[in-house]
Parts: structure tokens; C-alpha cells; sequence
């Protein structure tokens, strides 16, 4: 699997961090993990291939995970790339994605599900087990954040590579069990010291469900402005001795199979930003 973190923040405007969306290639194909607002034009930035994208998964509504998704079927509707494509693209998310896509929908008569190309929508329960592409195997669970969040888990049985994606979510030793072993965790970790609410993370609690999962990587996620000029990865070492990697607008990140507990990367500075092993 491939990783491009597309939006490191939160719904709170940043000068270097676009709200949440992140780009996954997997051997069965390629995934956006939620839609932030800016999703559509970070996607171009960096150069990833959206006109063949095969599935998007929304966590939960708030609109700096789901602020995008209209904007994208609207501009893949008309885009002289996608005139071409019949491959089908289908979204995945939560109960209520048709309600939500037929509001948006009656405002302005712009028929989002009608393309060139097969559109489909599924909504997922919590704790389902489908799949999302041939190959590439999905389960879901509840989380603490708003009445639809789910946290997401995907294995890609090509390779056997695996990472669950949290969103946004208070603590719950739950997720933990989710995900055990994984070889990518992609957790929240809102804040550093204490939380205003909670409905999310702070480092100390992300760190203890990455000690208690068992993974030995993790990459947080939907940072709060209250984390600019600390060393994330410093803290986070004080907490938890496996890697922990911030995220970034425009870090890349090559997820390995596991072997004997540990993973290899390796970083470099592309235009400013920190990317690994990709």
C-alpha cells in the first residue's frame, strides 16, 4: 500500500494543513479516505490519478471530512477526463450518505449520481465486514465521535498489508482490539495535552491505543493548530516506543508487511515537505 496524506487538519484554517483526506493505492486499486473541503484541488497538487479513482470511503459527516464530496462528483461529472471512463466508481460511508447526497442534490438540481461512468453508493453499518475491491478486505467499527462515525480496517489479501484508519473518535480501548497487529495505524490525536471535548484524542490516549493494539506504526492525524512548533514524534517517543509519524500535507508513506514486529522507512524533502519511501 501507498499512502499521501492530502489533508493533515482540521476544519480550522491552516496555513499548511488542509482538512482531512488522504489518498491510498492498494494492488486492488485506489481509495480517498474522507473528502475534506480541499480534497479536490490538494488531489491535483499532487498529481494523483483521479480520473480512474475506484472508491471513496466517508467516515462521518462533519464537514471537514465530507466538505468535498459534492464538489468532487460535480467536477468528475463534467470533466472532459471522465467522459471517457466506464470503469465504476462507488462511494462508502456511514448511513444517511444518500440522505446527505440527495440534500445537496435539491439545492441546486445537479443530479450528482448521474456520470458518464457506473456510480454507486453503499451505506455500511458498524462492525460490517464487505469488500471494497477485489482483494481488498474492509470492516468497520462504532466510534465515540458523532451518532454515524465508524473507524475503518482494510487488508489487502494481495499482499497481506493492513491499516486501520480511526477519523475522528474519543478513546475507546474497543479500537484498539480493531486495530490489533495492523501495520499501519492512522489515528487522531487532536490535541496534545488535554482535549475540550470527548469526542477526540489527545497523545497521551492516542499512544496508549497504539501500545495497546500492537502495532509498531502510527500516523497522526487531524491536527489541531495547538500542535504547530512541537516536535510530535519527540512527544509521542516519551509515550510509546514504536515509530510515530506526523502527518503532513504532502508526506507519502510506503506501508510494509511487518517483519518480526518492525518496519523500515525512509524520508526525504520534496519541495518542503517530508515524504517516506514512496
Amino acid at each position: 500500500m501507498k499512502l499521501v496524506v492530502l489533508g493533515s487538519g482540521t476544519s480550522v484554517p491552516h496555513p499548511e494543513r488542509s482538512s482531512s483526506a488522504f489518498w491510498l493505492e492498494t494492488k486492488a486499486g485506489s481509495v480517498l479516505l474522507d473528502v475534506g473541503a480541499s480534497a479536490v484541488h490538494r488531489i491535483a497538487q499532487e498529481g494523483l490519478g483521479w480520473v480512474e479513482l475506484d472508491a471513496i470511503w466517508i467516515s462521518h459527516f462533519h464537514l471537514d471530512h465530507v466538505g468535498g464530496l459534492a464538489p468532487f462528483l460535480f467536477g468528475t461529472k463534467y470533466a472532459p477526463q471522465t467522459q471517457a471512463r466506464r470503469k465504476p466508481l462507488t462511494i462508502f460511508g456511514p448511513r444517511g450518505t444518500n440522505k446527505l447526497l440527495r440534500a445537496f442534490d435539491s439545492a441546486g438540481t445537479y443530479e450528482l449520481l448521474e456520470h458518464p461512468f457506473p456510480l454507486e453508493v453503499r451505506e455500511i453499518a458498524p462492525r460490517a465486514e464487505f469488500e471494497m475491491l477485489p482483494g481488498l478486505r474492509a470492516r468497520t467499527l462504532s466510534t465515540p465521535h458523532t451518532r454515524e462515525s465508524v473507524a475503518l480496517r482494510l487488508t489487502d489479501e494481495h499482499d497481506g498489508t493492513s491499516l486501520v484508519y480511526t477519523s475522528d473518535t474519543g478513546y475507546t480501548e474497543a479500537l484498539a482490539s480493531f486495530a490489533r497487529d495492523v501495520d499501519l495505524l492512522m489515528i487522531e490525536c487532536s490535541f496534545w495535552r488535554t482535549s475540550p471535548v470527548k469526542t477526540h484524542l489527545v497523545l497521551e490516549e492516542a499512544m496508549n491505543l497504539a501500545k495497546q493494539s500492537g502495532t509498531r506504526r502510527a500516523l497522526l492525524t487531524h491536527l489541531y493548530p495547538e500542535w504547530d512548533g512541537v516536535d510530535v514524534a519527540a512527544e509521542a517517543k516519551k509515550l510509546w516506543d514504536g515509530e510515530t509519524i506526523e502527518a503532513r500535507d504532502g508526506v507519502r508513506l510506503e506501508i510494509n508487511k511487518a517483519t518480526n514486529g518492525r518496519q523500515d522507512s525512509s524520508y526525504s524533502k520534496v519541495t518542503g515537505e517530508s515524504r517516506l519511501g514512496y
